[in-house]
């Protein structure tokens, strides 16, 4: 048996938001490997090995799935999301540079998935429909003065923002510090999208103004967009469309 790697993304959680190549590659795996919670998303089957792992050994995962798929096994390595924003590509190819020759021998594909800042915005319109950035909020693989450093270039650039991984029992100041530079760099009428669990049942939108934002409105399964100095709300009949035009004019 010939071995490949897949690394592929499960999509924000609702499995109709999977896709069809990524559903194909499972149905054809022998072993799939990620995080507890997202290889749980994966129903088990005859003849499949579900390999789940705790937070933070995303270098250990991906050298068990290189390993594993040298010994000629059919590996898919499983992110949330889209698996090359913030997730498990990068960690593959991080030790698949530093690893053993036979790795970089290996069939190895990336396939996309729908990930959270798309699926957000999706749900409340399209805050980000002109140019935007993303930004990852934890602090545990880059120091916290980088955040704010981008944090505060990408306002000045008048960005609209997406945040991932905003607020952690662990380091629930760093988001609070995030508030307090957006509110100093775009003011306080900014827009702010509270999205968490989406296309889950408790699935929960809110949109609010920078200065009425508070740190508890989000948690690790937020995802938090914040306007341009362009974006808007188009008031409507149950939950107002929020959306940042495609235009901006030429400054005289």
């Amino acid at each position: 048996m010939t071995g490949w790697l897949v690394i592929a993304g499960l999509g924000p959680g609702d499995p109709e938001l999977v896709t069809p190549e990524v559903t194909a590659a499972l149905g054809e795996a022998t072993d799939v490997v990620g995080y507890f919670p997202y290889v749980a998303r994966v129903a088990p089957r005859e003849g499949l090995v579900l390999h789940g792992s705790d937070n933070r050994v995303e270098l250990d995962r991906a050298a068990l799935a290189l390993d594993l798929a040298v010994q000629g096994r059919r590996v898919v390595v499983v992110s949330s999301g889209d698996p090359g924003v913030f997730a498990m590509a990068a960690a593959v190819f991080e030790a698949l540079e530093t690893g053993p020759s036979a790795w970089r021998a290996l069939d190895i594909q990336v396939l996309p998935g729908i990930t959270a800042m798309l699926a957000a915005s999706a749900r409340a319109g399209a805050p980000l429909g002109h140019d935007f950035c993303a930004i990852n909020l934890s602090d545990n693989l880059k120091p916290w003065a980088l955040i704010e450093k981008r944090l505060r270039l990408a306002a000045e650039a008048d960005f609209a923002m997406a945040f991932y991984n905003p607020r952690s029992k662990a380091r629930p100041e760093g988001f609070a510090r995030a508030l307090e530079v957006l509110r100093e760099s775009c003011g306080e009428d900014r827009l702010i999208l509270f999205a968490r669990a989406v296309s889950m049942p408790e699935e929960e939108l809110r949109i609010v103004r920078l200065g009425d934002a508070t740190p508890a409105m989000a948690d690790m399964r937020t995802m938090v967009i914040v306007g341009s100095s362009r974006s808007r709300l188009v008031a409507r009949e149950g939950r107002p469309i929020f959306y940042t035009p495609r235009f901006v004019e030429a400054q005289a």
